[in-house]
């Protein structure tokens, strides 16, 4: 007998993710199930290109990449009086941010920032990639990056 190894996801965030696959067939809920399945696909493609497994780390990576992507699309779309493929852009932002943790006010921005500053004891914005490497890890999947780079900038002003 031929023993089959069943692959084990180590993400809770894409187990989640494909028990909503689950549940959006069961409801027949078509334009959710494409996005969800959108998502499992990036998930897959980048587990296969790279031999990896994804972590949850790496799946809020690739949930906020997918976000990123989306509204850039929406804007576009907008601008040319698409606005049917727009409004579908917004649906998939809300559906991938169903998995994203809460988003971070602009206040909490600046308080973190501010705060790695000081422990990093950064000034002038040739220590720009130093600070912005330390508040990464920290917003990622909860803050828009180019905001955090915006803040990071006035900081080191």
């Amino acid at each position: 007998m031929f023993a089959i190894e069943v692959p084990t996801m180590s993400s809770a965030i894409q187990q989640a993710i494909n028990e909503a696959v689950k549940d959006a067939m069961r409801a027949r809920a078509k334009e959710r199930l494409t996005t969800l399945r959108l998502i499992t696909a990036e998930f897959k493609r980048i587990e296969v290109d790279e031999r990896i497994e994804l972590d949850d780390a790496r799946v809020l990576a690739v949930l906020d990449k997918m976000v990123k992507q989306r509204r850039e699309s929406a804007r576009q779309f907008s601008e040319n009086g698409r606005p049917e493929l727009a409004e579908q852009e917004q649906f998939e932002i809300g559906v991938i941010q169903e998995y994203l943790p809460q988003q971070m006010s602009e206040v909490e921005l600046r308080t973190l920032v501010q705060e790695t500053a000081a422990e990093l004891g950064v000034s002038g914005m040739a220590d720009m990639g130093k600070l912005m490497g330390a508040v990464k890890p920290k917003v990622q999947g909860r803050a828009d990056m180019g905001l955090v780079s915006q803040l990071v900038k006035a900081q080191l002003q």
